[in-house]
């Protein structure tokens, strides 16, 4: 892999975009002969394991046929007695890093995922074609350059999002604001504002964090001597920039744009970036607010602690690509997926990338590269196919927007991942007299996600009391933080009330299940059952 010292010049252009952006070149058929070629490796890389062992019973798959065949759907259950122990006797290669992230809150507080030195050198490579699309506007320039001054808004290691410092050093060098041996000390609020501190000194030209993270920044960014944004959500609500005598000259520039347009002062009056790279449930959602806060069109970038990056966006920024060489994907259509759901004993059929049709939604399924651990691996994603292939742009490969996690996980802003275990565990330790409940992702007026519980309580409970229902609401949102270390983060840092609750007559779930003839899953049930229950309970409100 070539090393991207400057990349001015026309032939370092043309030879850096080959070699890293090169897959949008590939026809459909050329990517799907390549997807078979390196299952059939990782096949045989896996055979003879103890992983390929539990999968394989002694006779490797050999094709992509015969893998789908005979390999069962998993999930992270299958794999748990050897990932949560790390046994490495079990895997192929031994794993340069293990990677965690949360799971399912209180029934299993983390997992791991195992990274190997070749599934490292294939996420460094598509770290950096994200890159070089984030800041190019056609095909073949970028505009990205050694020693680009970047604020960097994710997790550090040991989750997934910490790798790409580290990852990307040897080949593109970026001066990451402020430098990753100062913010690793400091919480992701302060290491945000020194960076902007730092960017309003001596320029910033690349953002990388979560979109809810880069929304809130430009909502609430201020410079000193600017008067604060009015406080909605019970906290300080200003970003603010105390600036110094070598900001000034940035900082006066700012000012004077914004009180040109009568408004408050926001990112894009003090930067003028050349890419902003954006990941996250949600980032759909907050895309139209960050363009606006900071001038610029957000680059989506897809991926997960299983999955490393699966996709980015091109040069239109609009749709993602899947990387080839990251996973083997499959995709359950929507309506199996929720046939699935409602009855477990029914087996989901699954297409492959050719075979996507634009418009229809699918629960993605994957199977690690280059030694990973994951073999035909729900990763709980879904995802909508917005065309078959990019006209526009000249790419003949399947378009991708991410839409959310599959209907029985709310993904709150990509920090926290409430299920209906989640749940179940802190009502158990609420100990409140609760008895069924139906929990929904809403967004906000300012689009903002949220979860709205309903629930039931005693008959004798004064319904409707506004009192009441915000004691329920306190106590649970109390054992939400005990179970769930992330979903305090929402809060501190977000500003993010991410619970409602609305009291429910005892027993009216169980009427309206009798009634229509559907069961209701308990989280995120199908809204027209959801409207046509609190029609039933709340008449007043739909007249």
């Amino acid at each position: 892999m070539r090393r991207f010292d400057n990349g001015s010049s026309l032939k370092d252009q043309k030879g850096l975009w080959a070699e890293y952006c090169g897959f949008l070149d590939l026809s459909i058929q050329e990517y799907m002969a390549m997807q078979e070629r390196l299952l059939l490796e990782q096949v045989n890389i896996l055979n003879g394991t103890g992983l390929g062992r539990r999968f394989f019973d002694g006779a490797p798959p050999k094709n992509i046929d015969e893998f789908r065949a005979r390999i069962p759907l998993t999930t992270y259950e299958d794999y748990a007695d050897i990932l949560l122990n790390r046994r490495e006797d079990m895997l192929p290669q031994k794993p340069s890093i293990w990677i965690r992230t949360t799971w399912e809150g209180g029934k299993h507080p983390i997992k791991y995922a195992p990274y190997t030195p070749s599934m490292l050198e294939a996420y460094r490579r598509n770290l950096i074609a994200a890159m070089m699309l984030a800041t190019s506007s056609e095909r073949g320039k970028t505009s990205i350059r050694a020693h680009d001054k970047i604020l960097y808004g994710l997790a550090p290691l040991p989750y997934a999002t910490g790798l790409f410092p580290h990852v990307i050093e040897s080949y593109l060098t970026l001066d990451f604001l402020p430098p990753l041996n100062v913010a690793s000390s400091m919480s992701m609020s302060d290491a945000s504002k020194l960076g902007f501190k730092m960017g309003l000194k001596d320029g910033m030209d690349l953002f990388f964090g979560m979109a809810s993270v880069a929304c809130r920044i430009g909502e609430k960014f201020t410079l000193d001597g600017q008067k604060e944004p009015e406080k909605d959500d019970g906290e300080s609500a200003a970003f603010e920039v105390k600036t110094t005598p070598g900001m000034a000259v940035r900082a006066m520039r700012a000012r004077s744009r914004a009180r040109k347009e009568g408004r408050g002062v926001r990112p894009k009056d003090a930067f003028s970036l050349k890419g902003l790279v954006i990941a996250g449930t949600d980032s759909a959602v907050y895309k139209e607010k960050i363009q606006e806060q900071w001038g610029i069109r957000p680059h989506e970038v897809s991926g997960g602690t299983e999955s490393t990056i699966i996709g980015t966006e091109t040069w239109t920024h609009d749709g993602m690509i899947f990387f080839p060489d990251s996973n083997f994907y499959e995709f359950i259509p929507e309506t199996d997926m929720r046939r699935n759901s409602e009855d477990p004993s029914f087996v989901p059929r699954t297409l492959l990338m050719n075979e996507l049709k634009a418009g229809e939604n699918y629960e993605a399924v994957l199977t690690t590269l280059h030694g990973g651990a994951f073999l035909r691996y729900r990763l709980g994603d879904m995802y909508r196919c917005v065309a078959e292939r990019d006209n526009k742009a000249r790419i003949d490969l399947p378009v991708m927007q991410f839409i959310d996690r599959v209907p029985d996980t709310i993904d709150i802003a990509g920090f926290t991942r409430i299920t209906a275990e989640t749940i179940d565990e802190v009502l158990r330790l609420s100990r409140l007299e609760l008895s069924r409940y139906i929990a929904v992702k809403d967004y906000d007026d300012q689009k903002r996600p949220y979860m709205k519980l309903y629930v039931e309580m005693d008959r004798h409970a004064v319904l409707g009391s506004a009192a009441t229902e915000r004691l329920v609401k306190d106590h649970i949102s109390a054992y939400f933080h005990y179970v769930d270390s992330d979903y305090g983060d929402l809060k501190r840092l977000l500003g993010m009330d991410p619970l409602t609750v609305e009291l429910l007559p005892m027993g009216c779930i169980e009427d309206y299940e009798r009634e229509t003839g559907r069961k209701l899953r308990p989280v995120n049930p199908p809204r027209f059952d959801v409207i046509e229950l609190l029609r039933r309970v709340r008449p007043t409100r739909f007249n």
